[in-house]
């Protein structure tokens, strides 16, 4: 393998998976549990906006709560 290919790659590499984590002082592993955590409660705060949809009487502020939560994480972090 060429040195050509084999910069190629590395390059495809930390701009993929290693520049953007670095960013933030994480190593790649770090950032996807990070964000990984995030998604999941994006994702329960999704399910609890479409139950408050569905029967208004529940979640009323459990979204906006746990997506107040997610805002400060974030900030706390830059």
């Amino acid at each position: 393998m060429s040195d050509q290919s084999t910069q190629t790659r590395t390059s495809l590499i930390d701009r993929w998976f290693l520049a953007h984590p670095a960013t933030v002082d994480e190593t790649y592993f770090q950032h996807m549990w990070f964000a990984g955590g995030f998604a999941f409660w994006l994702i329960v705060a999704g399910g609890a906006a479409l139950a408050h949809a569905a029967i208004p009487a529940v979640c009323e502020t459990t979204a906006g709560r746990i997506l107040r939560k997610l805002v400060a994480r974030m900030d706390a972090r830059h």
